[in-house]
């Protein structure tokens, strides 16, 4: 195990703004690891059994608690190699170990929605982070993404755009009210 400090940076925003691509290139340009939180989601047969899959994407529809003891154990940078989950689009589901992460990365960029949300879970997610980065985006490019990404995975236009008024404009909401609370914001506008 190295002696040197690892930095945990977090990347968020609401969704569609590009988090996932800005967080994998601030990864590649520090030498670290991407993390993404998606691997956090709760499977859709949990989803069922309560009653949230119609909500899947919100606050309440991840394992907040399990993405902040595995920031938690990356923190103390143990020896071995820490397995961390990912999420599969083309199953809209998330996949266990599908993210090896070694004790020489000296950087982990990890990304997701709900970094900055003051409830206890989050908290501690929050609290495992040296710095979280907000991004900001034009809304229209970011609904258009978000649109053309669920199409891509399987609904159809009028679907896509429900689910987008229904689930994501609530949760960009929710998480446009974190934004103050952020270590930097970055403007993807220009």
């Amino acid at each position: 195990m190295t002696s040197v400090p690892r930095r945990i940076i977090g990347i968020t925003g609401p969704p569609g703004v590009g988090k996932t691509t800005y967080a994998v290139q601030v990864a590649t340009d520090l030498g670290g690891v991407h993390l993404p939180m998606d691997g956090f989601h709760l499977a859709d047969v949990s989803l069922d059994r309560l009653g949230l899959r119609e909500r899947k994407g919100a606050p309440e529809t991840f394992d907040a608690w399990g993405y902040a003891a595995l920031l938690a154990r990356l923190r103390a940078r143990p020896a071995e190699v820490v397995y961390a989950p990912a999420f599969e689009r083309d199953l809209e589901q998330p996949l266990a170990g599908a993210i090896a992460i070694g004790p020489s990365a000296d950087v982990v960029v990890t990304e997701g929605n709900y970094l900055l949300l003051d409830t206890p879970e989050w908290r501690a997610v929050r609290a495992q982070v040296d710095e979280v980065w907000y991004l900001d985006q034009d809304d229209d490019l970011r609904h258009e993404r978000l649109v053309e990404r669920h199409v891509r995975f399987g609904k159809s236009l009028d679907q896509a755009r429900a689910w987008v008024a229904r689930v994501d404009d609530v949760n960009a909401e929710l998480i446009a009210r974190t934004r103050a609370q952020a270590d930097r914001v970055v403007d993807l506008r220009a």
